[in-house]
């Protein structure tokens, strides 16, 4: 009897392949050297790098500037609208001046919160600055002050007659 049964692998042939798969690679020889170009290196060597790249000398820059001198630097960049304008001075001093007559000072901060304030305004007119909210506040609550002064004042001489004419014998 002969012993040709495919079933059973000889020793020099492998495992056999299962239904299906594909044939195993041929082995011919030795794998296939990495590409020039710095491909994978193969196992066990060390990768070969390239020499140190050749940097040139540091830049020359210019001398340190001395002390005491200004810097010399350009124009700011124009972000946005630019600077904001200057708020009117008189607007300012206005609106407080106004807020303390009716607060601090009953007449005397009304009246100069008025004056200042039409200064304010006026000068608006002309010039380029902002404040002309802060000017018409302060001149409306200078004007409410002197008012309201003025209604007190009336409202004192009215209690001092009425009082003196009541009583007599207090005047006399």
């Amino acid at each position: 009897m002969s012993d040709n049964n495919s079933d059973t692998p000889r020793p020099d042939q492998g495992p056999p392949a299962a239904p299906g798969a594909y044939p195993p690679p041929a082995q011919s020889g030795p794998p296939p050297a990495p590409p020039a170009y710095g491909g994978a290196p193969a196992y066990g060597a060390a990768p070969q790098y390239g020499a140190a790249p050749q940097y040139g000398a540091a830049p020359q820059y210019g001398a340190a500037p001395q002390y005491g001198a200004a810097p010399q630097y350009g124009a700011a960049p124009a972000y946005g609208y630019g600077a904001p304008a200057k708020t009117n001075t008189l607007a300012i001093v206005s609106l407080i001046a106004s807020i303390a007559g009716l607060v601090i000072l009953p007449f005397v901060g009304s009246l100069v919160g008025v004056i200042t304030g039409h200064m304010a305004l006026g000068q608006l007119k002309t010039s380029g600055e902002e404040g002309r909210g802060m000017a018409l506040w302060g001149t409306i609550l200078g004007w409410v002050g002197l008012a309201l002064g003025l209604i007190f004042i009336i409202g004192m001489i009215a209690f001092f007659t009425f009082f003196a004419a009541v009583s007599p014998s207090y005047m006399s």
